[in-house]
C-alpha cells in the first residue's frame, strides 16, 4: 500500500508564503517576512487595507528575526554573513521606501549579541559588542537615528561574560572558578562588581534563561531551579539578591525553546505598553501558558479557540486589544490570525504552507519510552498516512545541542520521510532541557555512554511494538545529532542500515579547542562539565574515546556527511578528517561540502537539495516503498 498522495521536497521545505507577523505599536500597521528574490525579507502591511505591501529589506541571504522600535519610523533586524554568526545589526527607515537599510554595527569579525529598546531612552537601542576585542563583549548603546555608538560598561576580563541592563543598574554575569554562575552589580565609578546572586553552573548548561529585567528595574524575572526539580519563573530582588516565585507548573518546566531559537517566542509575554507579565509558557508534550493578568486571561481564552495548535508567535499594539496570533501545529503550520478584542471579531491572515493538506500529512504522536535503567523518555512518533504501521523501515532523528528538546509541531524531515512510507522517532534523550534538572543532569559524563542507549532504547521500542523493521533502521541529525549519527554507526554499527551526519561533530576534544572566542567563555557551564576539559591529559582521553574519530574502522554502515564551509561551532575540519580517514581505507561515504553555509543550513536552494539528497540516500539504503 502505498502513501495517500506524494508531496515533493520543495513543497516541505520551501520557505512559507508568510511568517513571523507582527504588529506595530500603533496597532495600524503589521510586518512579516515574505519572499524577496527567492529570499525572506521584512514587508510592511497595513492592517485595514490589505493588500497594500511592500517590501522593505532586501537580504541575499535572507531575514530571520526583525523588531519593532517604539519609533513606527524605524525597524531593525539582524542578520550574519554567510553563517559565520557575527550578527550585524540593521536599521531600516520605514518612512523612506527608497533608503537602504543600514548597517549600524559595520565591524567585520564583529557580534551583536541581545538588543533592548529601554522604555526610558527612546531613540536607542541597548546591546552588546565584541568590537574592541574579539573573546570580551561590551555593553554599548546605538543611537537608531545616527548610528552614535556610546561604550555604557567596557569589560574588565574573564570574570564577565555578558551583561544585564536595568535603567537603574547594570549587572555583570560571569562564571566563578568553581564553575558557579555569578550574578554582580557594576560600579561604574570603580570598576568594582559587587556580587548579587550565584546559581549552579551544572543546573545551566546554555546560561541563567529567561533573565530580563521588571518594569521597574528592580528585579529580574528569571527562570530557577530552587526549591525543587522543574523549572520554575521567580523574581530576583537586583538589590537584596533574594529569589521568589512568581509562577510554576506541577509538571512541566518553563518553555526555553528559545534560548537556542531566538526566533521562537519568548517563555514571558509581557504588555507591550508597559511591560508587565501578562502569562508564562510551559512545555510539556504540548504547550500550557499560564495567564497572570485578568484582562490577558480573558484574550488568551479567545485566541485559543482560533486554533487546535499551540500559540506561538504572539504580539499587541499597545492598547492590548489588536492582537495578531500564530500557531504551531503538527499538520497546519503557521495559521496565523488577527483578532481584536474590542469588538470579539477575528481573521485569518494567511497560513504558512497552504499548499499542503493538513489531511495529507502525518500527525506527531508524543510517546513515552523506558529506558534500560528505568527513565522515562519523552518522545515523538509520525506514522505515515495510508499505510499499515508493521515494520516499516525507521528513521532515527536526533535534535541538536544535546542542551535542546524535540517538541510537537511541523516538522518538515518528519512529514517527508513519513509521506515516503518510513516511520520516524525523536527521542529526547538524558541530556535534554525542558524536562527537570536531573533528567538534563543525567547526561553528564554520557556522550556515547548512556546518552547514546537511550536512542538505542527507543529504536528496540519500536521495533517491538512492530512499528520498524530492525533490519531498515538509519540515523540522521545535525551537530549534536550528527555527532549521535556518527556515535551510531562507530559504537553501534550493527543497529544501523544507513546514517546521515549533518554538521556533526567527529573530535570532541578538537571540537572543543576550536570554539569562536565568543563561545568558549560559556564552555565550563556545559562542555566542560557534561564532557571535560581537553587540557587535562587524562578527560581528554577519555573524550577521544567517545569520539568517533577514534573509531572509524567500526564504520561499515553507509554514511552521508554534509557540512557548512562556514560553520563556527562545528569547524569544517570535523568533517574533512573524518571522510579522509574513511576513504583512507577505501570506505565509501558521500560528502558534500555547503560553501555558502554555517552551522545552520538555511539558504533555501541548498535545504532543498540537502533532503533531496538525503531522500534518495535513505530510498537506497532502507527502501522506498514501505512493506504492508
Amino acid at each position: 500500500m502505498a502513501p495517500r498522495e506524494t508531496i515533493s521536497v520543495e513543497e516541505f521545505f520551501g520557505p512559507p508564503l508568510r511568517a513571523k507577523t507582527t504588529l506595530s505599536p500603533d496597532g495600524r500597521k503589521m510586518a512579516y517576512l515574505a519572499l524577496w528574490e527567492n529570499r525572506l525579507n521584512v514587508w510592511i502591511e497595513s492592517v485595514d487595507t490589505p493588500g497594500d505591501s511592500r517590501c522593505v529589506t532586501t537580504e541575499d541571504r535572507g531575514v530571520l528575526s526583525y523588531h519593532w522600535t517604539r519609533d513606527p519610523r524605524w525597524l531593525l533586524y539582524t542578520r550574519d554573513q554567510g553563517g559565520d554568526e557575527n550578527m550585524h545589526l540593521y536599521r531600516v527607515d520605514l518612512e523612506d521606501p527608497d533608503a537602504a537599510a543600514v548597517n549600524l554595527t559595520p565591524y567585520p569579525g564583529v557580534r551583536t549579541l541581545g538588543l533592548d529598546l529601554p522604555a526610558g531612552r527612546p531613540g536607542k537601542v541597548i546591546t552588546q559588542l565584541n568590537l574592541r576585542d574579539r573573546a570580551q563583549f561590551d555593553l554599548v548603546e546605538l543611537d537608531i537615528a545616527t548610528g552614535d555608538l556610546t561604550t555604557l560598561a567596557k569589560n574588565p576580563g574573564s570574570e564577565v561574560e555578558g551583561w544585564l541592563y536595568s535603567e537603574r543598574d547594570l549587572f555583570a554575569g560571569g562564571t566563578t572558578a568553581e564553575g558557579d554562575v555569578l550574578l554582580s552589580k557594576w560600579d561604574a565609578a570603580t570598576g568594582a562588581l559587587d556580587p548579587v546572586a550565584r546559581f549552579d553552573g551544572g543546573d545551566a548548561p546554555l546560561g541563567i534563561y529567561p533573565l530580563e529585567v521588571t518594569p521597574d528595574g528592580g528585579g529580574v524575572w528569571l527562570g530557577s531551579y530552587r526549591g525543587g526539580d522543574r523549572l520554575r519563573l521567580a523574581r530576583l530582588d537586583l538589590a537584596t539578591g533574594e529569589e521568589e516565585e512568581v509562577d510554576s507548573h506541577p509538571r512541566y518546566d518553563l518553555d526555553t525553546r528559545a534560548q537556542v531559537f531566538p526566533a521562537l517566542p519568548s517563555p514571558l509575554i509581557r504588555s507591550r505598553r508597559t511591560g508587565e507579565l501578562l502569562g508564562v509558557r510551559y512545555l510539556g508534550e504540548r504547550q500550557v501558558i499560564h495567564a497572570l493578568d485578568p484582562h490577558f486571561a480573558a484574550v488568551l481564552k479567545n485566541l485559543e479557540k482560533l486554533s487546535d495548535g499551540d500559540l506561538a508567535g504572539l504580539s499587541s499594539d499597545e492598547s492590548g486589544q489588536r492582537w495578531v496570533a500564530g500557531f504551531t501545529h503538527d499538520r497546519d503550520p503557521g495559521a496565523t490570525f488577527l483578532y481584536d478584542h474590542t469588538t470579539g471579531e477575528s481573521r485569518l491572515l494567511h497560513r504558512a504552507r497552504p499548499h499542503l493538506d493538513p489531511e495529507s500529512l502525518a500527525p506527531m504522536r508524543p510517546v513515552e519510552i523506558t529506558s534500560r535503567d528505568g527513565l522515562t523518555l519523552p518522545s515523538y512518533l509520525t506514522l505515515p498516512v495510508g499505510i499499515e504501521p508493521s515494520r516499516l523501515p525507521l528513521v532515527l532523528f536526533v535534535h541538536g545541542g544535546p542542551w535542546s528538546r524535540d517538541s510537537w509541531g511541523y516538522h518538515p524531515a518528519a512529514q517527508l520521510f513519513a509521506n515516503r512510507g518510513y516511520a520516524v522517532l525523536q527521542v529526547n534523550f538524558r541530556g535534554s532541557t525542558g524536562y527537570g534538572r536531573a533528567f538534563t543532569r543525567a547526561a553528564i559524563g554520557e556522550f556515547a555512554g548512556k546518552m547514546h542507549d537511550d536512542l538505542i532504547d527507543g529504536v528496540r521500542w519500536a521495533v517491538e511494538r512492530g512499528y520498524a523493521d530492525p533490519d531498515r533502521v538509519a540515523i540522521m541529525g545535525g551537530s549534536y545529532g550528527g555527532y549521535a549519527s556518527l556515535a551510531g554507526v562507530t559504537f553501534t554499527p550493527d543497529v544501523f542500515a544507513a546514517a546521515v551526519d549533518v554538521v556533526g561533530i567527529s573530535d570532541l576534544a578538537n571540537f572543543m579547542r576550536s570554539q569562536p572566542d565568543f563561545v568558549k567563555p560559556m564552555l565550563t557551564h556545559n562542555w566542560f562539565t557534561y564532557v571535560g576539559d581537553p587540557a587535562d591529559p587524562e578527560q581528554e582521553a577519555d573524550m577521544l574515546a567517545r569520539s568517533p574519530i577514534t573509531r572509524v574502522d567500526q564504520i561499515r554502515t553507509p554514511l552521508m556527511v554534509v557540512h557548512g564551509a562556514n560553520d563556527a561551532r562545528v569547524v569544517l575540519a570535523e568533517s574533512d578528517l573524518l571522510v579522509e580517514a574513511l576513504r583512507a581505507r577505501g570506505v565509501p561515504v558521500e560528502y558534500t561540502v555547503m560553501r555558502d553555509e554555517g552551522h545552520a543550513i538555511e539558504n533555501p536552494e541548498n535545504v532543498i537539495a540537502l533532503y533531496t539528497g538525503v531522500e534518495r540516500f535513505l530510498a537506497e539504503h532502507l527502501g522506498f516503498e514501505a512493506r504492508s
